[in-house]
């Protein structure tokens, strides 16, 4: 089975390799093919694979290209994750986005906007592609901001197109551990959007243990979400929060935590990340062990604005662990290539999941998964809370892809000035002049 990685010169490009080294099924992935526009990214990163490989007898065989089409014929499932602008890009969406005094993360508020606006383009590109070089190929997304990515794809490739997410699955893990339940034997009730959704129970033996967490003030302080948001919150919310949900309910904290930060979380990655390669240009750097350090210090400042905000400190080494997206990527692909069925929260099309939503909507909620794809499972409906912030950012997610295919500057405005975290549409109309300067890819928001 051949699987192609688009992005196959970023970073987190060995998580997803080192779980399919792990794999020894029969009908398990024989070929990787990595896609990526940096030809010098390419080979640091089939270095550190190689490394990866080097123990491991029937490591599945990698080759690298710059040509898109060659990438993508013959494969079997396209992994989607790459990044339209880079981590320049990203810096920068942050910084304008400060400049205005509105939040700049790269899913979420202006910053998630302009990412959006990006990236879509592209990724409907790549959507026309698949369907026409790879027409039976399964497409599984993990480029961001991932729900509306995926949703845009999902207009030409139907329902071959998955979105991941390991946010909903670090959750679940942890407020499993928190309840002193296996992460493996429990079942998690979540909804909502990508980087928006809620975890609404946790059913262990088929009892849902949540209520139990929520009325232990304690228990809640035991992990990252709890001390993110506060037991007194939760116990309000009667839901644990997905964490990028800080940035809605702490917006004024979160954003002056941003603005007197050294670095944005993208300046820092972009450093980081350049290190790292160019280090991986001298040839005699141990490229598996120079990766190693990178990531581990990535995992220990994820969100550090956030917990400074919440006056939470450093990450405890219990939180480091994500819900390991190459472990869901690897459980997708098991249950559709060889029907081994599973439950996944995965972004895919609502059908009738949520009735404050249409059909097309790509929504977050878990997912039967079989050899005909993923089947979103019925769920109860959000508060009214939820409801209102879900409908709203969804709004604003279909003005992002009219934009898009309309190339309207206005409309891309109106995207903006419709969402929760820009208060003003005054503030929307300087954030797309302020995009527009500083990104080429924008260039095609030259019509009203």
């Amino acid at each position: 089975m051949r699987l192609t990685i688009l992005g196959g010169g970023g970073f987190r490009v060995p998580l997803v390799y080192g779980a399919l080294l792990g794999d020894h099924a029969e009908g398990r992935v024989t070929d990787v093919t990595l896609h990526d526009l940096d030809a010098a990214r390419l080979t640091a990163v089939a270095r550190v694979l190689a490394e990866q490989a080097a123990s491991v007898p029937d490591a599945p065989a990698v080759t690298a290209t710059t040509d898109l089409d060659e990438a993508l014929r013959g494969a079997d499932f396209v992994f989607s994750a790459i990044r339209v602008g880079g981590l320049e890009g990203r810096a920068a969406d942050e910084r304008i986005a400060l400049d205005q005094g509105v939040l700049g993360q790269e899913t979420v508020g202006a910053g998630g906007i302009a990412y959006g606006l990006r990236t879509v383009p592209v990724a409907v590109d790549i959507a026309r592609r698949v369907a026409r070089l790879a027409p039976d190929a399964w497409v599984i997304n993990f480029t961001n901001p991932a729900g509306l990515v995926t949703e845009a794809m999902a207009r030409y490739l139907g329902d071959r197109v998955i979105g991941i997410c390991d946010s909903p699955v670090g959750l679940g893990r942890r407020v499993a551990r928190a309840l002193g339940a296996d992460p493996d034997e429990a079942s998690i009730d979540y909804v909502g959007l990508n980087h928006l959704g809620w975890l609404r129970g946790l059913r262990v033996a088929g009892r849902d243990e949540l209520p139990r967490l929520l009325a232990d003030t304690e228990a809640l302080g035991s992990f990252e979400e709890g001390r993110l948001f506060g037991a007194e919150w939760l116990q309000s919310l009667g839901a644990i929060p997905n964490e990028y949900l800080h940035y809605y309910y702490f917006n004024r904290e979160a954003v002056h935590a941003y603005q007197k930060a050294e670095q944005t979380r993208g300046a820092f990655l972009r450093d980081q990340q350049a290190r790292f390669y160019d280090e991986m240009e001298r040839p005699g750097t141990p490229a598996l062990a120079a990766w190693d350090r990178t990531r581990a210090e990535r995992e220990a400042t994820y969100m550090a604005a956030n917990r400074e905000a919440a006056g939470v400190g450093e990450r405890d080494a219990c939180d480091l662990e994500s819900g390991g997206y190459e472990k869901v990527a690897l459980a997708l692909m098991r249950a559709i290539s060889r029907d081994e069925r599973t439950t996944l929260i995965l972004n895919v099309r609502n059908r009738t999941t949520l009735r404050v939503l249409d059909e097309e909507a790509v929504i977050e909620v878990p997912c039967f998964v079989d050899a005909n794809g993923a089947h979103p499972l019925a769920v109860s409906p959000l508060p009214h809370h939820a409801t209102g912030l879900v409908c709203g950012v969804k709004a604003v997610e279909r003005e992002v892809l009219a934009a898009a295919e309309s190339g309207s500057r206005a409309t891309a405005a109106k995207a903006f000035a419709l969402h929760p975290l820009v208060d003003s549409v005054t503030v929307a109309r300087r954030l797309v002049d302020g995009y527009t300067r500083e990104h080429p890819g924008l260039a095609y928001l030259n019509r009203k």
